[in-house]
């Protein structure tokens, strides 16, 4: 029997960048995307420019970042600021508990794991801070594919 590799090596400098879900940010798609799919996960590298600001949100998945450069101020649900600097990891379990709010101080950049490769499951609810209600843009709802669910009948 012949075994044949399925190793996928990837180089930064061979992705362009493109537009993040944030102004501010840019996304370079490593593995679980067209080019190179997975079964299971979801890899980036993403970058903010100083002064960016990606309002509290939630995921419906895991989420998982690993800070390579650069500095920003994490804020939790609840409202506590963490310190966020090469090294510093940050797991988000999925659903409004595990919410976020990024305030970029220096051009950081670092590496977004997802644990879904589906679409539908992508996609990222903005959080009111002061009422906690929750919310999608309909463009983004579109865009990550869920205005339409299966029905199993």
């Amino acid at each position: 029997m012949e075994i044949k590799s399925t190793l996928v090596v990837v180089n930064e400098k061979e992705i362009p960048p493109q537009p993040g879900v944030t102004d501010g940010q840019s996304l370079q798609p490593i593995v679980g995307n067209a080019e190179r799919p997975t079964d299971r996960i979801r890899v980036a590298l993403a970058t903010f420019e100083p002064g960016t600001i990606e309002r509290l949100h939630w995921h419906p998945i895991e989420a998982f970042y690993y800070v390579i450069s650069g500095r920003a101020t994490v804020r939790d649900f609840e409202g506590k600021e963490y310190d966020a600097s090469p090294g510093t990891s940050i797991y988000a379990p999925a659903g409004i508990a595990g919410a976020h709010e990024w305030e970029v101080r220096e051009t950081m950049q670092l590496l977004s794991v997802r644990a879904s490769t589906d679409s539908a499951r992508k996609m990222q609810f903005t959080v009111e801070k002061d009422t906690k209600r929750s919310y999608i843009d309909l463009d983004e709802l579109v865009r990550r594919e869920g205005v339409r669910f299966e029905s199993h009948y």
